[in-house]
């Protein structure tokens, strides 16, 4: 547990503190749940009637929001931004590897591992991989040859690193993640498939973090390539030779076929789902079960998902869906004979 006085925590965000400063805060808690030793904060305005029932020691809120609150504040710009800061201030996740290399680690020879990573056990690094400094590797976890896994990146129980994929510094892969796996590719030969080997790798920047059961193929004969900073969320699916632009992030479960080509700042919702071979431009924005099966050559928000229903409702519209062939040819018989009535008029 990681104790701090108020006035520590106002410091720490560059915050203006009204109240006491000296009380202590032991935990982050949302408005409705805080108690005694906590700190709540405010993000989003349709909590603010909370403010007057909570019970938390200081709340974070922003300017606007401040006199709507009359104990202990630490007021700032972006509350949520502050409340993500303190939380890394205050988080008491563990290491996913401790020491140097456990004991039941196989560990190639050749493998160079720096002095201060940590190798967890069971866990298998291939010949003429590189670990560099303050690396931890999870239990079972395995690490191809030629891997390279640059400082302070950190990797949970079960992460499968394929042969010569190359990771940055600071980059977070959670549980059963693959990277590097064999992409889809196959050729045809009258009726039987032919393997087509993945002679390409993934190349990953920095900061990056990767959710767990996500999978990343290696490129079919080019490399997969994410640039720093991206967020990729619980099973996203990125296909060989995807590019995914700096500082985008994509939610859970969705799926990005081969070739495809996605931008800086692009925002993906769940459950999407990205044909191959074509490019979204930078800062898009898609919401979710959207499909998109061509290129996005401007900026903006795109929808194609259908909103929930009632069952009665969806039905109906579904059969409404089935007629539109035979409804639109109604609608032109129906134009038609409006033309030629008013041609015998005139």
């Amino acid at each position: 547990m990681h104790i701090y006085t108020l006035s520590q925590i106002a410091e720490y965000l560059g915050a203006e503190l009204q109240g006491d400063g000296a009380v202590e805060i032991t935990k982050i808690a949302t408005l409705a749940n805080a108690h005694t030793g906590h700190i709540a904060f405010l993000a989003n305005k349709k909590y603010r009637p909370q403010l007057e029932a909570t019970n938390a020691t200081a709340v974070i809120l922003s300017p606007s929001d401040a006199p709507y609150y009359e104990g202990n504040k630490v007021i700032v710009e972006n509350p949520y931004v502050s409340y993500a800061k303190l939380a890394q201030k205050m988080d008491t996740t563990p290491r996913s590897a401790k020491g140097a290399i456990h004991p039941s680690a196989v560990v190639h020879p050749s493998a160079i591992i720096s002095d201060s990573a940590s190798i967890g056990a069971n866990a298998v690094i291939e010949a003429d991989a590189v670990i560099a400094e303050q690396v931890q590797i999870g239990p079972n976890s395995f690490i191809g040859e030629r891997v390279r896994i640059g400082a302070k990146t950190k990797l949970w129980s079960n992460v499968s690193i394929y042969h010569d994929v190359e990771i940055g510094s600071h980059c977070l892969f959670q549980a059963n993640c693959t990277i590097g796996s064999d992409g889809f590719g196959y050729a045809n030969e009258q009726g039987q498939w032919i393997k087509i080997p993945q002679l390409g790798s993934v190349l990953i920047g920095d900061n990056v973090e990767v959710g767990a059961g996500a999978t990343i193929d290696r490129g079919a004969i080019d490399n997969t390539v994410i640039e720093s900073n991206v967020i990729l969320d619980n099973q996203v699916h990125l296909a060989h030779n995807v590019e995914v632009g700096f500082g985008t992030a994509i939610a859970g479960c969705t799926v990005v076929a081969g070739s495809t080509t996605i931008g800086k700042y692009c925002q993906i919702a769940g459950l999407v789902g990205i044909n191959g071979h074509i490019s979204i431009c930078d800062g898009v924005i898609l919401t979710g079960m959207s499909m998109v099966t061509k290129s996005i050559t401007e900026s903006g928000v795109f929808s194609s998902g259908m909103p929930h229903l009632t069952n009665k409702e969806w039905r109906k519209s579904i059969a409404h869906l089935r007629n539109l062939t035979d409804m639109k040819d109604r609608i032109k018989a129906l134009e038609q004979l409006t033309k030629s009535i008013n041609v015998e008029q005139k």
